[in-house]
Formats: structure tokens, C-alpha cells, sequence
């Protein structure tokens, strides 16, 4: 049976971080997030200008899921403090078997090793449990700290789409990060027996 999350939106656990569904009591923290000018700055974010559109982008973000157009994630750190978020959008399970990947953390929290984690979370999930094999990320070419992150993540860079965004900016390129399902085995197996020999 093809995968379909039928509006839930499983928890993902990892060392320090913890993924969950993002709920309205979780808006002043998202708004915080999502008006933070560093994270504004390369991210296609609609305006922001109160907590009640970070709670009316919530349950927006929720009703994806209803239709399986999209699975987002809120990021809490191990004391439970909601950092940020991510997900996968736009998943096709027919033909191409592919989803893209999108994420925001809130500045004071870069540099930590957060989103790596939860980027990795969703990756592992997209594979294992949605049978993706294909993920790919769209970032803005000026966005160094996010190619840097997909990259150390083993996602490769196919290239620069030309114009690809229209923002309040105008016209953007983006550059197209993709990660194989092939590729992300052959590497944790390689981890794996790394590890072993370490014991």
C-alpha cells in the first residue's frame, strides 16, 4: 500500500532532538522563529506580522497532512523548548518517488548541530517509512550555512535553478541539493561498520 499519513504526524526521537506536530500553544514560540530577520532573510516565509499568523500558519502546515501534501514537524531541543521546524512537502509516491525538504531554525540556536539532527530524522523517515528515493532541498545560493548542512548531510548539488522563486524581492535562483536512497544506505552502512571497529 502506497504511504499516506492520513493527518498524523508521527513523533521522531533523536539524541537531542525530538519531532513532533506543531500545535497553536506552539505560536509565539513559531512566530519568534518565523519573524526572526536572520532566519527571514533566504527563507520564502509569508509575513508575519503576530502570533495569531504564526497560529493560522500552523494549522495550515496541519491540514497538509489531511492530504498528504505535506508532513511538518515542530524541533524541540532536550529541555523541550520548541526551536523551529521541518518537513517534507510535495512528496509524489508514483513515478518519481520523490519529496522535497524544507526547515527553519530559530537563530540563537545555529551552530549546535539541531537541524542536522532533525534533518536527518526526516530523512531516515522519508526512506524507511514513506519509500521516497529521491529528497531533494532548495536553498538560496547565498545561504552558505544551508548548503554547508546538506552537504556534511550527503546531499549533492545538481545545479542552480535560474528565477526559480518569486518573492517580495523578486526573482531568485535556487540551488538544487538531492540526496538517492542508494546513497544515504551506502553511507549509514559504511557508518555502521565504522562504529563497529571502533568497538
Amino acid at each position: 500500500m502506497p504511504y499516506s499519513c492520513e493527518g498524523e504526524i508521527p513523533a521522531l526521537e533523536g539524541e537531542r532532538v525530538k519531532l513532533r506536530r506543531l500545535t497553536s500553544r506552539d505560536a509565539d514560540e513559531m512566530f519568534r522563529c518565523w519573524s526572526d530577520p536572520e532566519v527571514r532573510r533566504y527563507a520564502d516565509l509569508p509575513g508575519m506580522p503576530d502570533a495569531a499568523s504564526a497560529a493560522e500558519m500552523i494549522r495550515i502546515l496541519n491540514s497538509l497532512s489531511l492530504t498528504d501534501d505535506g508532513l511538518r514537524w515542530g524541533i524541540e531541543d532536550a529541555a523541550g523548548k520548541l526551536i523551529g521546524s521541518c518537513g517534507i512537502n510535495w512528496w509524489q509516491l508514483e513515478g518519481a518517488y520523490r519529496g522535497e525538504i524544507g526547515c527553519e531554525l530559530s537563530s540563537p540556536h545555529w551552530g549546535c548541530g539541531y537541524m542536522s539532527e532533525a534533518v536527518s530524522l526526516v530523512v531516515e523517515y522519508a526512506f524507511e517509512e514513506m519509500g521516497l528515493n529521491r529528497i531533494e532541498a532548495l536553498t538560496d545560493p547565498r545561504n552558505e550555512r544551508a548548503g554547508r548542512l546538506f552537504q556534511a548531510l550527503g546531499f549533492m548539488l545538481e545545479g542552480r535553478l535560474r528565477q526559480y522563486r518569486h518573492t517580495d524581492k523578486g526573482f531568485v535562483d535556487a540551488d538544487m541539493y538531492a540526496l538517492l536512497r542508494h546513497e544515504w544506505e551506502k553511507s549509514r552502512k559504511l557508518q555502521a561498520e565504522g562504529n563497529g571497529r571502533e568497538e
